[in-house]
């Protein structure tokens, strides 16, 4: 019986984490990930005779039938990674964004899997109206402001997922995922918990892009992936968009705050303008806050990992990376 599961970006944050669930579950699995932005030692302890990592793009490696055979279900996580690279690479993000998903729904077709579409809370916009809902109208900048290109390309994905549900009875689950974090996020590409941890933990000063008043929502990736486990799982879910995060709001000069307290960090916080990070034009939504209801609805969503318990976990991560770090270095001096 057909059982196995793909996940496209398999190597990378969410991805690796979603793995590692199905792994717990038995199921057999294969990783698709050109390790651009994945890490193979994400997901290294995972591989073996039932996880198979293939490198490369999703659009080339699907091209092979014998990747498609006994996958039931595909996971589709491939794509731009961070604001940062999306308003330094516009081009190749949209190329990207929308030929792989073009592709990876191709794949789902001829396998009969069923597929799920990891969509962004960056499709709403800036959305004056809170809490942002599924079936709302989406609101966006002007093309001078890169920043919403994204956007752009993850409602275009959906149109595409949904048509191929429409036309082809596809088994589809789009997912608008919201601030996502946990273990194995790297901020190197514009991440904000990961950078505010790195430097609280070496008591350097935390910048807060803008004013700081700017507000999120943030949820753990492993309650995220299970989610996503069970909406793909459930045929009465399909051809549905859903949210997917917290819906605790917290400003980021408070998660500054919070995590120098957790940390128990002398560093302080610094204010940086946007213009200094990203260049001129550049526009942030001051809120994004999602409605949960329909996901609650569909599979009873209530995640297991509080925000605290994350960034404390985080933080303790950070603080034994270090560790290991300065007395490698320590050591090398002796």
């Amino acid at each position: 019986m057909a059982d196995k599961v793909l996940i496209t970006g398999g190597a990378g944050f969410i991805g690796s984490h979603l793995a590692e669930w199905f792994k717990q579950q038995g199921r057999a699995i294969v990783l698709v990930d050109d390790l651009s932005t994945g890490r193979r030692e994400n997901i290294a302890p995972l591989l073996d005779r039932d996880c198979q990592l293939i490198e490369g793009r999703a659009s080339a490696v699907l091209r092979d039938p014998a990747v498609l055979v006994g996958v039931s279900e595909i996971y589709h996580l491939a794509a731009a990674v961070g604001v940062k690279l999306v308003v330094d690479q516009p081009a190749e993000m949209v190329r990207n964004n929308i030929d792989e998903t073009h592709a990876v729904l191709d794949a789902a077709r001829q396998a009969n899997a069923a597929v799920l579409i990891a969509s962004s809370s960056e499709v709403y916009g800036k959305c004056p109206t809170l809490p942002l809902r599924e079936d709302m109208e989406l609101v966006y900048g002007p093309t001078t402001a890169s920043r919403w290109s994204y956007g752009l390309t993850k409602a275009l994905d959906e149109h595409l997922a949904l048509d191929y549900h429409r036309r082809y009875g596809l088994g589809v689950i789009i997912t608008r995922l919201f601030n996502t974090i946990g273990p194995r996020q790297l901020g190197r590409y514009g991440m904000v918990v990961p950078r505010f941890v790195s430097s609280a933990v070496r008591n350097q000063p935390i910048q807060v892009y803008g004013d700081g008043r700017q507000t999120r929502a943030f949820s753990d990736a492993r309650d995220i992936v299970r989610a996503m486990a069970d909406l793909l799982g459930k045929p009465a879910c399909h051809g549905q968009v859903y949210n997917l995060g917290s819906d605790r709001q917290i400003t980021i000069r408070q998660l500054a705050e919070m995590v120098i307290d957790l940390a128990g960090s002398t560093g302080g916080v610094r204010e940086v303008p946007y213009e200094a990070v990203y260049g001129q034009n550049f526009e942030d939504p001051p809120q994004r806050l999602p409605a949960l209801d329909r996901i609650r609805n569909a599979i009873g969503f209530k995640p297991r990992y509080t925000l605290e318990q994350t960034l404390t976990e985080l933080i303790e991560r950070e603080q034994q990376s270090l560790a290991i770090t300065s007395g490698t270095a320590s050591d090398a001096c002796e």
